[in-house]
């Protein structure tokens, strides 16, 4: 018997289940992980809730480090005793062991340890793409990226600065505010404090904001593009306070012919070759010292409930894991 964490309804932190179950043998192109650290990201939540609907009963999680016990009769590129991680569908990754296809998965540089590799995969190959193929910068761009103290704004903004941009970060406390001058931001408004738009107004000028990386959603969405200069890109790949519910086509972006995207990591790793090549990408950023990762909060996996009360009252200040 294996103990995850399941839920059976949809709703608050308090449908989270920790149960045994028994896991099957790997077909001929999956293998078993025993997961030594999990990732723990805000799109669980949104599993959780109902946000992004999954058919039920559902276990929960997408990103995991751990080690290969058992491979099906077809696997070639890895073996028992591997360490690999992950950070896609299938779900299930709150778990003691899971079963995971082949073709999704990484083996882990010796040179990053298991906590390491489960902060990384799923936010690294985020701020992968947001930086380098969604919007490519370059040196001397003006970013703004919203939520800059959370886990995967320490990441994108530090990698961003490496890159040579001006990074301006919005946060919501004052602690807040000095994670994420440590963490890559030139810039950090205090959104809580002060309307974001004009404080960049008043230091950049109008329509300054090469492009905007917004996880937040509904609360933010005016702003970002109000700051965006013409053929800007708004990048909107979150809703942590609720979904943008409409886009006015000549209200927003018609006005300075501005991009606008909804992406996920989905999109830049559906093929083999992607994932690889973005998951390389990150583990050379973390070696080269372009990221550093700091883990705000360690869980055991029968504090799930208490794991997302706190991802949802946005009091993590980082990347955090569960240790099963």
């Amino acid at each position: 018997m294996v103990k995850v964490v399941r839920f059976h309804e949809f709703g608050g932190p308090k449908v989270l289940k920790v149960e045994d179950i028994d896991i099957p043998s790997p077909k001929n192109n999956e293998v078993l992980i025993k997961n030594n650290c999990i990732g723990l990201n805000y799109i669980d939540t949104y599993h959780r809730s109902g946000l992004y609907p999954l058919e039920l009963p559902s276990m929960l999680g997408l990103e995991a480090a751990g080690v290969i016990e058992q491979v099906g009769s077809e696997i070639k590129d890895f073996k028992v005793g591997d360490r690999v991680a992950h950070c896609s569908m299938p779900i299930g990754s709150y778990s003691e062991k899971q079963i995971y296809p082949e073709n999704k998965l990484v083996k882990i540089p010796d040179e990053i340890p298991d906590e390491v590799a489960a902060c990384i995969m799923l936010k690294g190959n985020t701020a992968e793409y947001l930086l380098h193929r969604t919007y490519a910068v370059k040196k001397g761009d003006r970013i703004l990226y919203h939520a800059a103290a959370g886990g995967l704004g320490q990441i994108l903004c530090q990698w961003a600065n490496a890159l040579g941009c001006e990074v301006i970060g919005t946060v919501s406390t004052k602690e807040k505010e000095k994670i994420a001058k440590e963490n890559g931001c030139h810039h950090v408004i205090n959104y809580k404090e002060k309307n974001f738009a004009e404080e960049i107004k008043k230091k950049f000028g109008e329509n300054s904001i090469d492009v905007v990386y917004d996880g937040v959603g509904a609360s933010t969405f005016e702003g970002s593009v109000e700051v965006l200069k013409v053929r800007g890109m708004m990048v909107s790949f979150g809703n942590a306070s609720g979904p943008v519910k409409s886009i006015d086509v000549k209200k927003h972006i018609a006005v300075k012919g501005l991009f606008f995207t909804r992406p996920s990591v989905m999109h830049y790793t559906m093929k083999r070759e992607e994932l690889l090549d973005a998951s390389h990408r990150v583990f050379e950023a973390v070696k080269s010292k372009k990221i550093k990762i700091n883990i705000s909060k360690k869980y055991k996996l029968d504090e799930a409930q208490k794991v997302h009360e706190e991802l949802e009252s946005r009091i993590l200040t980082g990347p955090a894991i569960i240790i099963p």
